[in-house]
């Protein structure tokens, strides 16, 4: 008859443990991201385009049609 009274505590253990589990796994998980954030922050930028040497659309007067520039 002693089964009730052991279980109550034996439940709270478990969900203590197993928050403590998630709790580290998502600590390790955050500084994982956090680390590899970092590192894309702190690598250089690519090689930027100057906007006028993109193309562009314009518009063909003579037969109204778009065409790239």
């Amino acid at each position: 008859m002693s089964l009730p009274i052991i279980i109550p505590p034996l439940v709270k253990l478990f969900v203590v443990l197993g928050g403590a589990t998630v709790a580290t796994w998502m600590w390790k998980e955050f500084r994982r991201v956090s680390k590899e954030l970092d590192s894309v922050e702190a690598a250089p930028a690519g090689d930027p385009v100057p906007h006028h040497d993109l193309p562009t659309l314009r518009r063909d007067p003579l037969s109204g049609e778009w065409r790239v520039v």
